[in-house]
This record gives C-alpha cells, structure tokens and sequence, in this order.
C-alpha cells in the first residue's frame, strides 16, 4: 500500500503545480512560449517522419522484397507504424528536456515563484546563464542515453506476440515517466546545490513518487498540444515536490547547516589528532580537551570552591580515621 500510495502523491504533485498556474495565469502564460516554440519544431519533425515512414520501412526490410504483395505491403505497413511510434514516444520523453534547455530562463522564474509562495527560495548555488545552458545540454544529452539504453530493447521487445502489446507499453511509460521526473526536477534540485549523480539518488531513494509524478505527464505528453498546456504545470509541480517531498530537510536558505558539509564536498582536513566537529565519538574527548564541567588538572572547576588550604605543620581535618 506505501507504493501506491507514494505513486497517487507523485500525481498529486502535479495536481498542486496545475492548481499554481490556475491561480497564477500570467505565469502560466508566461511559460507557454519556450513550449509552443518546440512544439512547432516537434510537429514539423513528426509531420516529415508520418510522410517518409512508408520509405524508411521500406529500406529497413530489403529482405522482405521476394515476399507476395500482400504479405510485403502489410508488414512494412506495420513496420512504418512502429516507426512512427518510436518517434513519438522520442518526442515525448525529449520534449521536457529540448523545452527546459530552450526556455531555462523562463522555467527558472517560474520555479522561483512557486517555491516563494511556500517560503524562502534556496540561494548560493546560482550559476550564470553562460555556464548553465552548456550544463544542462550535457545532462539532457546524458538522461537521453539512459532513456535509449532502456527503450531500444524495448522497442524489439514490442513485436514479441503478447508481451509486445502488454507487459512492453506499461514499461515503456514507466522508464519514459521516470527520466521526464529527472529533466523536471532539476531546476528545483540545482537550486539545492544536487549534482547530477546526487539528483538521480534522490529520485531512485522516491522511486513510487517519481513515477506517479512522471507516468502522468508522459502520457498527457501524447496528447496532441497535452504537452504544450502541461508544460507550466510540470515545472511548478516539480518544484512543489522538491520542496516538500525530496529534499524537505535541506536548509531552505541553500545554506549549510553547522558541522555539515556543502552536497558533493568533502570535510577539510584535520592535523595529527584532532577530530571534525561534531565527529568524536559519543563519552569520549578529543585529546587535551576536559569533558564538559571537568576542570583540566590543577585547575578548579567553574562555580565551585577552591579547596580549604591547611597551615604548614597542621593534619587535614579528616586526614585520619578516628581515635588515632
């Protein structure tokens, strides 16, 4: 039951970014331009791909010219449609991350925004537009390898007999549902100061979550212009669950607690001896150093009486059992 309740609250996510933006329009309409603008390039893509997919069956199966017509026509008939599949679940699985990197500037705002109506924004990790744009065409092109590592045995796995038309799809929007999780959660994520290694922990650790959040989208995604309308809704609600999901316990201000170290970084190095703060073992001290209310040898301790002093040639009171 945790599963699946984890998988409803990554839905639900996306439930409270749409419910942002319908509260917000402007903003809405504000993250609506990166999308139409690769929608269109998306849509002339897959327009070519329709027209010439009959001619790419074609020269995917020369072994298939001795066959009868029937049996020929048809098979590359489907052969065509397979094709033309595969490019548009491509087209839904990239179209997040070819958006997020065209129109960062403008998710970047709108993530901001969403997070300010929860509380402070996380800072000290910001990253100049110069840098950030290379950055995240490294990680998409990265994120896309793991996605065609995964779907390219898939896509032969669709023509085993029913496997292919059962267990296959359901796999497919899984894996495509994850890695559209990945792209959406990294504005929210680099804000924190996660790296790409630590973001994918983070997720695989809210697997259930994840998918709920990403499973959805990917299949509002098919939906023709589902995936332009969505678009402001998945980036808010990527930073909604970020927020309250993934890293609830980061500090909101993006600054490093006491004794902790910044995400990816290392303690500094201790001279022979010494310990971290906050590292040495519980009941005992580091060397030279007296435990709390012990005073050092020698040494009277705070709030207490010095001890009485006894003339030279004079027994301590006490100094001697009784009678002697």
């Amino acid at each position: 039951m945790g599963v699946i309740r984890s998988f409803m609250d990554g839905m639900k996510f996306f439930l409270r970014g749409l419910s942002w933006v319908a509260r917000h329009p402007r903003w809405w309409l504000f993250g609506l331009v990166p999308a139409l603008i690769v929608f269109v390039l998306y849509a002339v893509g897959l327009y070519f791909l329709g027209t010439y997919a009959g001619d790419a069956a074609e020269w995917a199966t020369p072994f298939a010219d001795g066959w009868s017509e029937g049996v020929r026509n048809t098979f590359r008939f489907l052969i065509g449609i397979v094709i033309f599949g595969g490019g548009l679940v491509l087209a839904a699985v990239t179209f997040a991350a070819v958006t997020l990197v065209v129109g960062e500037p403008f998710y970047e705002k709108l993530s901001e925004k969403v997070e300010e109506s929860y509380g402070e924004v996380p800072r000290g990790h910001e990253v100049p537009l110069w840098k950030s744009i290379p950055r995240s065409i490294k990680d998409s092109l990265i994120t896309l390898a793991y996605v065609l590592l995964f779907t390219i045995p898939l896509f032969f796995l669709g023509f085993v007999p029913v496997i292919g038309q059962t267990v296959v799809p359901v796999l497919g929007a899984m894996v495509s549902g994850f890695f559209l999780t990945v792209e959406l959660t990294t504005l929210a994520m680099e804000r924190r100061g996660l790296a790409r290694k630590r973001r994918f922990a983070v997720l695989r650790a809210n697997k259930s979550t994840a998918l709920g959040f990403g499973v959805l989208l990917f299949l509002l995604f098919l939906i023709p212009f589902g995936a332009v309308i969505a678009m402001p809704a998945a980036v808010a609600g990527a930073a909604v669950m970020v927020r309250v999901r993934l890293t609830p316990s980061l500090p909101p201000s993006g600054a490093v607690r006491p004794g902790a170290q910044p995400p990816g970084s290392f303690p500094p190095a201790q001279p022979p001896g010494r310990f971290p703060q906050g590292q040495f073992p519980q009941g005992q001290f580091p060397p030279h150093q007296a435990p709390p209310h012990q005073a050092p040898p020698g040494q009277v301790p705070p709030h207490q009486a010095p001890p009485r002093q006894t003339p030279p040639g004079q027994v301590p009171p006490g100094a001697f059992p009784q009678g002697h």
